[in-house]
């Protein structure tokens, strides 16, 4: 009895609970992105105290990534026409976001399996470290906050020479489970492949593709994800407003947090069109 702490086993049950909390969806942006600030700093706050708990950690980083996403990284990028210093504190601030949720993902990641980061950077792909179903959630989330990292920061070096290292945490969690995230994982290794040096568009399109077919077509990002990636890409201007068009599409057929999300930079895109082409 002695040995059993009460304080322990409360915070992780609250844990327990905020993590699957963390899985439910509010589906009003401004209601969710007002509740999220506290929902975060509670849950990160248990995490520091349970950092074992797999569960938390990945609802930790995954709220923190969708966040910074969702409401910094693109605030930052609105703010890029208007109020470039503006732009650039916001952009430095979802920076600093995204490294913290791939600082307790990574960590859990090597907690539960000892030695991770180091296998992850081996040149010898038989070294590489194995990904367990329990872990692609983490494994998702750590990439996809990596590569968001390094998207805001090409300017630095160090950010950028860790691409290959990003690119294949997602790659070892989508031979595992590639239909994860009802889509969200082949999203990103398209997002991944078309972002590297002598990526393959088409192999893009194919992993864009397929997050298309996984989700049965209701999830907006997908759509938005191979318009900026791949229509844009390629300068063409028609097939990267019909894609954003059907993301708003599905938004409306399909409401949740995610697909309303994706409407609002669909719609800012549209509206962007001009500038961008």
């Amino acid at each position: 009895m002695s040995a059993c702490s009460p304080t322990a086993f409360i915070k992780r049950s609250l844990g327990d609970e905020l993590a699957q909390q963390g899985q439910s969806q509010e589906v009003d942006p401004g209601l969710a992105r007002e509740a999220s600030a506290f929902y975060l700093k509670l849950s990160e706050s248990l995490l520091n105290d349970t950092p074992d708990n797999l569960k938390l950690a990945e609802a930790v980083g995954a709220g923190l990534c969708q966040y910074t996403f969702a409401y910094v990284a693109f605030e930052a990028e609105r703010l890029a026409a208007t109020d470039a210093q503006a732009a650039y504190r916001t952009n430095e601030r979802a920076k600093r976001l995204y490294l913290r949720a791939h600082r307790h993902l990574m960590r859990a990641l090597e907690l539960s399996t000892p030695g991770f980061r180091a296998k992850l950077a081996q040149h010898d792909a038989n070294q590489w470290p194995r990904i367990a179903p329990d872990q692609v959630g983490l494994a998702y989330w750590a990439a996809a906050s990596w590569g968001g990292y390094i998207s805001l920061a090409k300017d630095s070096p160090d950010a950028v020479a860790d691409f290959p290292l990003a690119y294949r945490l997602a790659t070892l969690a989508w031979k595992v489970n590639p239909n994860f995230g009802n889509g969200g994982l082949s999203s990103l290794m398209g997002s991944f492949e078309s972002a590297q040096p002598g990526g393959s568009l088409v192999k893009a399109t194919q992993y864009f593709d397929a997050a298309i077919t996984i989700s049965q077509g209701q999830n907006a990002g997908a759509y938005i994800a191979k318009a900026e990636s791949i229509a844009f890409a390629q300068g063409q201007r028609e097939a990267f407003e019909t894609l954003l068009k059907k993301a708003i599409e599905v938004s409306d057929k399909h409401p949740d947090l995610s697909n309303e999300l994706m409407r609002e930079r669909a719609l800012w895109l549209l509206r962007s069109a001009d500038d961008l082409f």
